[in-house]
C-alpha cells in the first residue's frame, strides 16, 4: 500500500456486520478497521477505505461509515484528511523482549529508554500506603520516595508508571535523574545489587487520572504489569506498578519446549 492509493482488503465471512447483533453497526466496521491497523495490514501512513468503499463492502449508510472512521480518528489510529481521505497514523508498538534474568530486564529497560523520553508528574516522599508497604516489607507510612512518570514514543504517551523506593535508597539520586535513566539503573548506580524480581501481569481499566495522561478514554483497557525488586541481600528495593496502552506496548517471550515426559508443556527460553 502507499500513501496514494488504497487498497481494499477482502474481509472473510467472519469480518462481516450484522444488525442482528447488539453492537451497533459503525462500531463494528470500528472494530474490524482497527484490528486491520493494528496487525499491520494498513501500515503507518497508508490509505484505509473511503466512506464510500466502506458503504458498498459492509452494505452500510454514508453516515454509518463516517462514524466508523470518526471513531478511528478519535483513537488516534487515523487523521482525516479533506481531498486526501483517511491515513493511517498509527506506528509499530514499543516491544518488550522477555526477561528472565535481572541482566535481561535491565537491558530491555535500557533499550526502552534509548527510544523514549519521560515526563514526570509527581515526585516526592511520603508514609508508605498499605500496599507499597507491603511490598516493600515495611511499617505503613514508614519513608519512601515515590514517583509517577509517564513514558513517550515521540509525542504519544504508552506507559504511566508509579514506583516506591525506600527512602534510604531513594535519596541517593534526585528527581531530573529519572527523567533520563531507568530506576535500576539509579539504583545500581547507588550500590544496590539487584538479584532478582516478582512481576504479576494483568488487565485494567484507565480511570480519572490515567485516562488523561495517556491520552485515551475513561474505561479505556490497559496491559497492568506490577514488580517487586529484591537485592542481594532479599531485600525489597523498589515496588513498581506500569500502565500500558496496549496498543502502543507489547510483550514478548520467547518458549522452548520441555523434553521428556513433560513435553506437552512449554517454559521461558533464557
Amino acid at each position: 500500500m502507499n500513501k496514494k492509493t488504497s487498497s481494499m482488503l477482502s474481509f472473510s465471512a467472519t469480518e462481516r456486520v450484522s444488525e442482528d447483533l447488539p453492537t451497533p453497526l459503525y462500531h463494528q466496521i470500528y472494530v474490524l478497521l482497527r484490528e486491520k491497523i493494528v496487525s499491520g495490514d494498513y501500515t503507518d501512513g497508508s490509505l484505509i477505505p473511503s466512506e464510500h468503499e466502506i458503504e458498498k463492502v459492509f452494505g452500510v449508510s454514508r453516515i454509518t461509515a463516517k462514524r466508523a472512521l470518526d471513531e478511528l480518528a478519535a483513537d488516534g489510529l487515523v487523521a482525516r484528511q479533506r481531498g486526501r481521505g483517511t491515513v493511517v497514523t498509527f506506528s509499530t508498538p514499543v516491544p518488550s523482549k522477555s526477561a528472565e534474568t535481572m541482566d535481561g530486564l535491565l537491558e530491555n529497560l535500557l533499550t526502552i529508554a534509548q527510544e523514549t523520553h519521560v515526563v514526570i508528574l509527581e515526585f516526592d516522599y511520603v508514609g508508605a500506603p498499605p500496599r507499597a508497604a507491603e511490598a516493600l516489607d515495611i511499617e505503613v507510612g514508614a519513608s519512601v520516595q515515590r514517583a509517577i512518570r509517564v513514558r513517550h514514543k515521540d509525542d504519544t504517551p504508552f506507559s504511566f508508571v508509579e514506583t516506591y523506593v525506600p527512602a534510604d535508597i531513594g535519596h541517593s539520586f534526585e528527581r531530573d535523574e529519572m527523567e533520563n535513566q531507568p530506576l535500576l539503573a539509579l539504583l545500581e548506580r547507588a550500590g544496590v545489587r539487584i538479584s532478582r524480581a516478582r512481576q504479576s501481569i494483568t488487565a485494567t481499566l484507565a480511570d480519572g487520572k490515567t485516562a488523561p495522561a495517556l491520552g485515551v478514554n475513561v474505561g479505556s483497557p490497559l496491559l497492568k504489569v506490577m514488580r517487586v525488586v529484591f537485592d542481594g541481600n532479599d531485600r525489597p528495593v523498589e515496588f513498581i506498578t506500569v500502565l500500558y496502552r496496549p496498543d502502543l506496548y507489547q510483550l514478548n517471550m520467547s518458549l522452548a519446549r520441555i523434553e521428556g515426559e513433560e513435553s506437552n508443556f512449554w517454559k521461558a527460553e533464557t
